[in-house]
């Protein structure tokens, strides 16, 4: 680990890849007590992401499969498939709020990790209370929010969301399993494209995209998007296109 000024920026150099098992990674971070609207806006462009009040953007020497993408959100037209889920989940109840955590929470992750763990082989261990504050309650400015899907009284969804003035960010969902015929996870996205329509937010960041990977490829079904050509420091100027199929 390279220590790079007082600011608690760091680079971990030389990490296990977390999506290919034949890769190395290195990750760039930056720990940030209080991150303001503007200076998150420029992150948010440049390609970084955010748990808890750590940021971090990956900076690989030798691969660039991981590409930052941002849906169009104004200019999304919703599927037929899409208007189905919407239509499902006429009855699925979606409070929003300030992070928080609760024992509902803690079971609902663990749940739906011990799935993923099953299924895609994801590691799993049990997420203490602290674990949980720091990567989805600490660094809740303004613009952190919730999203807690309901179903007869019964939490079955959390998707961890901050919603600025010219973007909104999806940081992370989990939810349960036992409800998968609603398609919960594509739910909370085409609900967060709703609400970008509504406040006329321009782009939604779903943070990494990996083309054809059975984890992150799914994000290419939600067209139209941009990816981010380059990978500027946050005092260049960045390079965003449109994805074409």
């Amino acid at each position: 680990m390279q220590i790079i000024n007082e600011d608690l920026e760091f680079v971990e150099e030389n990490r296990e890849c977390s999506y290919f098992s034949n890769e190395i990674s290195d990750m760039r971070y930056r720990y940030i007590n209080k991150c303001g609207i503007e200076d998150y806006q420029n992150m948010l462009e440049h390609g970084w992401r955010r748990f808890g009040k750590m940021h971090f953007v990956p900076e690989c020497a030798n691969c660039t499969k991981c590409v930052s993408m941002r849906i169009d959100a104004l200019n999304y037209n919703f599927s037929k498939s899409e208007k189905r889920v919407i239509a499902k989940n006429k009855n699925t109840k979606l409070f929003i709020q300030p992070p928080s955590i609760s024992m509902d929470h803690l079971q609902l992750y663990d749940k739906y990790h011990k799935f993923m763990s099953d299924k895609k082989d994801w590691p799993y261990h049990q997420i203490t209370p602290d674990e949980y504050i720091r990567s989805y309650v600490q660094g809740k400015e303004k613009y952190a929010k919730e999203f807690l899907y309901f179903r007869n009284d019964k939490l079955i969804a959390v998707a961890l969301v901050d919603i600025l003035p010219k973007s909104i960010s999806a940081i992370y969902c989990f939810y349960d399993h036992d409800y998968q015929d609603l398609s919960i996870g594509k739910f909370s996205i085409l609900a967060q494209i709703k609400i970008a329509k509504e406040l006329k937010i321009p782009y939604i960041y779903l943070g990494y995209w990996i083309k054809d990977h059975f984890s992150m490829g799914y994000k290419v079904s939600y067209q139209p998007f941009e990816v981010l050509k380059n990978r500027p420091s946050l005092e260049e100027d960045t390079i965003w296109e449109k994805y074409e199929l």
